[in-house]
């Protein structure tokens, strides 16, 4: 808006369209109704005010049909607005199968982000317009809130787990990012900046050297594949060969995003969550038919090492010729 007093933030994403929509039809409806309730009330206090030859009210002995319109008008309007909303709130956590990556750690009073490739940035997103982002985010400390109010998203962050963002956005510019979650003294510092950037300036900015690198950028992947060999998680998480003793972990190659059985029955999909917690508390949940003999990584590793495990272990598949090891996924 070119008003200095905008009433709301530029709609920059796809799902602010949504939001912002939905928000004015529910305007739009509470408006209607309390504009009729002012300009109605008057009216009848006035038309039907006590006066002589009419000191006694007349009996009222109801509508049907009065009554069936105003239960099912109000009903017809909430289910609108039910819908509407379900449909919105799909499509915020739903992000679509296609989109690029991003590693959020939130830690007292900064934004630490990580692309595919390895390019970190503090306090500053760089964005393709047009492409679908997601955000996989965790906390280094306390509970924090990632928000962008132009692109009307906003998830909390927090330690412990991983959280899921996505967004599309559809116009280029600099947009405030902030902490929607009191953090702390310095809360009102930890803000930043989402740039979004057309497809080419985005390649070129992406394979761009950052400022006080000291090596090549390497990949969260990569990053979590160096870990596995210096932790040795290959020693018990590998594909046992003919004549080789069983693996002490589970096969990791291929794992991710499969449901496992874990021991007294129960199971679990191998997800972020599950890798983060079998890494940090690998008894928790034991696949079935392994001891819970891996020790815990808890206090050796920070949460950027977890992550760029846990993105190694996304990476395996089954056509992997590399041995199916990676961060000690599955309790084993």
């Amino acid at each position: 808006m070119g008003s200095n007093f905008p009433l709301f933030p530029e709609a920059a994403s796809s799902t602010a369209l949504r939001v912002d929509a939905l928000f004015f039809f529910w305007l739009a409806v509470a408006a209607f109704f309390t504009i009729a309730i002012f300009v109605l009330l008057p009216v009848l206090a006035i038309k039907y005010r006590r006066r002589p030859g009419r000191l006694i009210g007349k009996a009222v002995h109801g509508s049907t049909p009065l009554e069936i319109a105003w239960s099912a008008a109000p009903m017809a309007i909430v289910m609108v607005l039910f819908v509407w909303g379900a449909e919105v709130f799909f499509h915020m956590y739903r992000p679509p199968n296609e989109t690029w990556d991003v590693d959020v750690v939130g830690k007292r009073w900064m934004w630490k982000l990580e692309h595919p490739n390895g390019k970190r940035e503090i306090n500053e997103l760089h964005v393709p317009v047009g492409t679908a982002v997601k955000l996989h985010m965790t906390s280094e400390d306390v509970i924090h809130s990632f928000y962008v109010p132009a692109f009307r998203v906003k998830q909390d962050v927090l330690p412990g787990r991983y959280t899921t963002l996505w967004f599309r956005a559809i116009k280029t510019g600099k947009y405030h990012l902030f902490c929607a979650e009191y953090c702390g003294n310095e809360h009102s510092k930890m803000g930043g900046w989402v740039t979004v950037m057309e497809p080419a300036d985005f390649q070129q900015w992406l394979s761009g050297e950052t400022a006080g690198a000291t090596g090549p950028q390497v990949s969260p992947a990569a990053a979590g594949a160096e870990l596995f060999t210096k932790f040795a998680c290959s020693s018990c998480h590998r594909k046992a060969g003919p004549g080789e003793p069983p693996s002490l972990g589970p096969n990791l190659e291929g794992i991710f995003g499969t449901t496992v059985k874990l021991q007294g029955g129960a199971t679990v999909t191998v997800d972020e969550n599950y890798v983060r917690e079998s890494i940090l508390d690998p008894t928790a949940k034991v696949v079935d038919g392994f001891l819970p003999v891996m020790p815990t990584f808890k206090g050796q590793m920070n949460e950027d090492q977890v992550l760029a495990l846990v993105a190694y272990v996304k990476s395996l598949t089954k056509s992997d010729a590399s041995a199916s090891a990676a961060a000690p996924a599955g309790g084993g």
